[in-house]
């Protein structure tokens, strides 16, 4: 399958990693479906990259409302007939989570709804469409947060990011990527955990060691397996960054390994 004729769909595209994932993907012959919640940003982001040259779309999309993911699904059908590349990007993190003690239950269901439940939905409404393609990618953005592993290791430098809600919803999503490639292994669909990286974003308060370019370079990497230099691979590993701590500058290297020892820097 060539460049030209790969559909992409990027949840979150608006802004941050997710419209640098749009971006890289355009860049690489991909036709991009900007997926957005508002109007007005999806707007902005199209500008951002028709203005390059580069051949994008924009759907609504609102991973809590499920009307709404079907219309994103039911538009992509009538107007592609099937969709190459899901880049489950969207998520959000909230100013009442925190330590199980204290974190609000209701700020860790708002997180898990949109991050997990939201992101379940969304693959559960394109699967049809990702079937009708020969190689189809599916991208889960996952953290190092979400790992067990790291989470319950004090010599970890993520030890002490205790966010109930969102490490639970990383956690959560990697299972998904576990059991959906499992359930898929005899399909043409790859499906991955991506842990791009700590990025400066919104979503991190822009305090991460990483641009959104370089942080969108695995993801991409991963959703054009088997496309160009990037051979195709096996499906339910995460991919990450690596790098010497977290919070630190350092030279990075990519690595894939088991989705209980994820390792590197959070998202």
């Amino acid at each position: 399958m060539t460049g030209s004729n790969r559909i992409a769909l990027v949840t979150g595209a608006n802004k941050g990693i997710g419209l640098e994932i749009a971006r890289q993907l355009a860049q690489a012959g991909t036709l991009v479906i900007i997926g957005a919640r508002d109007p007005g940003r999806a707007d902005g982001a199209l500008k951002n990259l028709t203005s390059q040259g580069l051949k994008v779309q924009s759907v609504l999309i609102d991973l809590n409302k499920p009307s709404s993911i079907l219309a994103a699904a039911e538009t992509i059908r009538v107007e592609h007939g099937k969709l190459d590349i899901l880049v489950n990007n969207a998520g959000i993190v909230d100013a009442e989570d925190g330590p199980p003690t204290s974190s609000s239950p209701d700020a860790v269901r708002r997180i898990l709804d949109t991050n997990f439940v939201g992101t379940l939905a969304v693959t559960q409404a394109m699967l049809p469409l990702l079937r009708q393609s020969q190689a189809a990618r599916i991208v889960n953005l996952s953290s190092s947060l979400g790992s067990l592993t790291l989470n319950g290791d004090p010599a970890s430098p993520y030890y002490a990011a205790r966010l109930i809600g969102y490490n639970a919803s990383k956690a959560a999503l990697n299972m998904l990527t576990v059991q959906l490639a499992e359930e898929l292994k005899e399909t043409a669909i790859v499906v991955n955990s991506v842990s791009p990286g700590y990025v400066k974003t919104d979503l991190t308060g822009h305090s991460g060691f990483m641009t959104a370019e370089e942080g969108a370079k695995l993801p991409v990497r991963y959703a054009l397996l088997g496309e160009g230099p990037f051979p195709a691979s096996s499906s339910g590993r995460t991919a990450k960054h690596r790098g010497k701590k977290f919070g630190h500058h350092s030279r990075l290297r990519t690595t894939a390994t088991g989705l209980g020892t994820v390792a590197g820097p959070p998202t």
